[in-house]
C-alpha cells in the first residue's frame, strides 16, 4: 500500500496540472473579446476604485458558486471549492497582465494605479472562463457527470445571474449600447422586452433547465424560470451600467432605456447559462 501511494499522488498532481492548463485557456478562450475592447482598458484606468473594488468583491460569491457547481478541477468540498475559487482568480489576474502586456495595452512603466485597474478588471470574467474550462473544453458536458451537483431551483437562477452578466460585460463598456438606447423608440424597447423574454423562454427550456419537467404546464414554467430569469438580467444590468458609471448624470427613462437594451444579451447569458454550466 506504501508504495502505490507515491504513485496515486503523482497521478492526482498531473491531473492538476492538466487542469490548470485547460483553467488558463478557459480564460483565455472566455475573456478574448474583453481583453481586445478599447473600451475596458480605458474603464480600467478611469473607473473609480471604489467600483472596481465592488466588482471584485461581488464576483468573490458568484465564482465560489461556479466553482461548487462546475470548478476546474474534480475535487469537491467547501475547501476545494474556495481553494479553486482562489487559483481561478489568479489565472484571471495572470492571463489578463501577460495579454495586455503581449497586446503593447499595459506598458511596463505604466502607473500603478491604471495597471492594477486594467488587470483586475478583467481578472473576475477570465477567473469565471477558468472555472468553466473542464466542462467546455474537457469534454465533459453537464448532463452526464456524476460528480457535478445538482443545481436546486434558486441554484439555477444563480446560474442564470452569472450567465447575465458575463454577456452583459461584454456589451456593456461600449458607446453602441448606449447609441443603440438613445436611438430606440418606446415602442423599439416595448418589442425588445417582449423578444427577450421570448428568447429566454424557449431557450430555457431547450437547454434543459430543471425547470425543463413543467414545460407542458406553460404559465408554472414562466412565472417559475422565464420572468424571475428577466428579472435577474435586468438585475444584472444595472448593476453593470451602473459599474461602469452609466447611470450617473442619466435621467430614469434613459437609465431604464439602457438596462433594458443591455438587458436583451443579459436574458441570452441567463437562459444560455445551463449550456456554459
Amino acid at each position: 500500500m506504501s508504495t502505490a501511494a507515491p504513485f496515486v499522488n503523482l497521478d492526482r498532481e498531473r491531473a492538476y496540472v492538466s487542469d490548470l492548463g485547460r483553467a488558463f485557456a478557459g480564460a483565455l478562450v472566455f475573456n478574448i473579446p474583453l481583453l481586445m475592447t478599447m473600451e475596458m482598458w480605458e474603464q480600467g484606468v478611469v473607473m473609480d476604485r471604489w467600483r472596481l473594488l465592488t466588482f471584485i468583491l461581488s464576483g468573490l460569491p458568484l465564482l465560489y458558486g461556479l466553482s461548487y457547481y462546475a470548478g476546474f478541477s474534480k475535487r469537491r468540498g467547501l475547501v476545494n471549492d474556495a481553494l479553486d475559487t482562489a487559483v481561478a482568480l489568479a489565472v484571471g489576474f495572470v492571463t489578463a497582465s501577460l495579454l495586455l502586456i503581449l497586446f503593447g495595452v499595459l506598458e511596463w512603466d505604466a502607473p500603478p494605479r491604471e495597471a492594477l485597474g486594467m488587470v483586475a478588471l478583467q481578472a473576475v470574467p477570465g477567473a469565471m472562463g477558468a472555472l468553466l474550462a473542464r466542462r467546455q473544453l474537457s469534454g465533459e458536458g453537464g448532463g452526464g457527470d456524476t460528480d457535478e451537483e445538482e443545481a436546486s431551483y434558486f441554484g439555477e437562477l444563480f446560474l442564470m445571474a452569472a450567465g447575465a452578466l458575463f454577456f452583459a460585460l461584454n456589451i456593456a463598456p461600449t458607446e453602441e449600447m448606449i447609441l443603440i438606447a438613445y436611438k430606440a423608440s418606446p415602442a423599439h424597447i416595448l418589442a425588445l422586452i417582449g423578444v427577450s423574454i421570448l428568447l429566454l423562454h424557449l431557450i430555457v427550456f431547450k437547454a434543459g433547465f430543471a425547470g425543463q419537467e413543467e414545460a407542458d404546464r406553460p404559465a408554472a414554467a414562466f412565472l417559475h424560470f422565464t420572468l424571475p430569469g428577466y428579472a435577474i438580467a435586468l438585475g444584472v444590468s444595472l448593476f453593470t451600467l451602473f459599474l461602469f458609471g452609466r447611470v450617473d448624470g442619466h435621467s430614469v427613462a434613459g437609465v431604464v432605456q439602457t438596462m433594458v437594451v443591455l438587458g436583451f444579451p443579459a436574458a441570452i447569458g441567463a437562459a444560455a447559462a445551463r449550456l456554459l454550466v
